[in-house]
């Protein structure tokens, strides 16, 4: 159980890092919109559209390695081996 756990753990913690830096390592708030500058064809003038995009922040990132740190945590307080019931004795 203990073994699994921290597993469980160690998992989570890489899958989360890994994520976040290939979703963009954004080092702010997590983001469901992006900005894009867009020229107007006829005036000329800049405008910013949003486009929906998922961009993972800090936050996102620290939740994940919160929860791993809880699975780990938890590890610590989980017997190794399960208690066995005392043996009766027949006289």
């Amino acid at each position: 159980m203990k073994r699994s756990l921290r597993l469980i753990a160690a998992l989570l913690m890489a899958g989360a890092v890994v994520f976040w830096a290939a979703a963009g390592a954004n080092r702010g708030w997590t983001k469901t919109q992006i900005p894009i500058k867009t020229m107007d064809p006829v005036t000329g003038l800049e405008g910013i559209q949003w486009q929906a995009k998922f961009v993972p922040g800090v936050d996102f990132l620290g939740a994940a390695l919160l929860g791993s740190g809880i699975l780990a945590a938890i590890s610590f307080f989980t017997s190794r081996k399960p208690k066995q019931p005392p043996i009766e004795t027949k006289i």
